[in-house]
């Protein structure tokens, strides 16, 4: 439609166009024409007055005559072309509003009728096509409304905890910094010091590093505030430890399920090796033993794997149910997840080996006089540990708590400080 709109516009405008040519050719002759007339009353003016006066001469008479027989026949001429040219005029003026503009508008008036008429059916078909979509429309709705009025915001909201809970625990009061210690009188003022042989034995936590351990403890709360940006490490050592705990979780999960695959592969392998042996003409054995070899390998790469994640989902249960004074696990928040019983004595190098009994090193730590602290630790949001003996390089350190209680703690999930006035004193960070 916009095609043909175009087209009869366009021929409408060429219309107009011929018509104002044939008006200025028709206005031009006119003009020349009227210029001619006064010409030639120019002249005839001329030539009365030397015919009437006696002292001219003939010949300017006769020139006079000439001239205005010149000028007579230019203007006769410019009056027949003027002529000529308003019959052409008036003719195609006729013809342009009594035919070209009449069929062009009778042409637009079909093409708008024509868009009409497909405009009745466009909508016509669209109500019919929404009258078949209603029942379908309103199906949704009604599931819809369904689905709104089974909401469980509860069940929803337990959904987001568990994929976003963290596992860590609220940190603990900050304990007493006596910076006064020192200051202890002497015996010749009658007095003594009241601070007790334990704390006096105990530096104090340095400024610059509580306020570090509190920066620190900050950023775990990402939720309000900025969230940290840290690398995915294979090991998930970059999420919380539930988090990682579910993340190992399902590795360890994926692991076992190919390790079932290329064992089922494998003894694939060794049965269809027998059959070979016991019947040669079938196929040579040992053109197995390559990919048999290599199942094996497999077979061992996945169990070290799988042996290596066991090893820090067993750190992570010992981080979120800490060790008790009698050396199990203290699982009293939750009973979803169960762990081997482990002694303070025994750390956990081999942390997938079997149970052992609870109280087979209950004499390890009932000794008179506690062993001698050499220095301190702050469990990342649980408080202040003291430090008795460090990590022999296995990953655990042993420490007690303000309580008197012993026994031994990851010793990447605390941050621990040496003592300087203790022997082979090291910092860790």
């Amino acid at each position: 439609f916009l095609c043909g709109n175009e087209q009869h516009l366009q021929e409408g405008r060429k219309a107009q166009q011929f018509l104002d040519h044939c008006w200025k050719q028709m206005d031009n002759s006119k003009k020349k024409f009227e210029r001619e007339c006064r010409e030639a009353e120019k002249a005839q003016t001329t030539y009365d007055r030397l015919d009437n006066d006696i002292n001219a001469t003939k010949s300017e008479v006769e020139k006079a005559k000439a001239q205005l027989y010149m000028r007579t026949h230019m203007a006769d001429e410019s009056k027949n072309e003027y002529a000529a040219q308003l019959q052409n005029f008036n003719g195609e003026q006729w013809k342009h509003f009594n035919n070209s503009i009449p069929q062009i508008f009778k042409n637009l008036q079909g093409m708008d009728e024509r868009r009409t008429v497909k405009l009745g059916e466009t909508y016509r078909s669209f109500a019919e096509a929404e009258r078949r979509v209603i029942p379908i429309v309103t199906k949704c709705l009604d599931g819809m409304v369904s689905a709104a009025k089974s909401v469980d915001e509860r069940r929803d909201s337990t959904i987001v905890v568990e994929s976003f809970k963290s596992g860590f625990e609220p940190p603990g009061d900050f304990p007493f910094e006596d910076f006064s210690q020192n200051l202890s009188r002497t015996g010749s003022d009658g007095t003594i010091s009241n601070t007790p042989k334990g704390e006096r034995e105990l530096a104090p936590v340095p400024r610059s590093e509580a306020k570090h351990t509190i920066s620190k403890g900050k950023n775990k709360l990402w939720l309000f505030g900025k969230k940290p940006k840290v690398p995915s490490l294979e090991d998930f050592s970059h999420l919380p430890p539930e988090q990682r705990r579910k993340r190992l979780q399902q590795k360890i999960d994926e692991l076992n399920r190919e390790l079932q695959k290329e064992t089922d592969q494998r003894d694939a392998l060794n049965k269809m090796k027998d059959v070979y042996e016991k019947n040669p003409q079938m196929g040579d054995p040992n053109s197995l033993q390559p990919k048999i070899s290599e199942t094996s390998c497999n077979i061992q790469k996945l169990r070290s794997e799988i042996h290596k994640n066991e090893r820090c989902l067993n750190y992570i249960f010992l981080y979120l149910f800490p060790i008790s004074p009698e050396g199990s696990y203290n699982d009293d928040t939750s009973q979803e997840h169960q762990t081997p019983h482990r002694t303070p004595q025994h750390r956990p190098a081999q942390p997938a080996q079997p149970n052992h009994d609870p109280h087979e090193f209950d004499d390890e730590f009932d000794d008179d006089d506690p062993l001698p602290v050499i220095g301190h630790c702050k469990r990342r949001h649980q408080g202040v540990l003291y430090i008795i003996e460090e990590d022999k390089g296995d990953g655990w350190t042993r420490a007690r708590k303000q309580s008197g209680e012993e026994g031994y703690v990851p010793t990447s999930y605390v941050e621990i400080t040496i003592e300087k006035n203790s022997k082979g004193a090291v910092t860790y960070i």
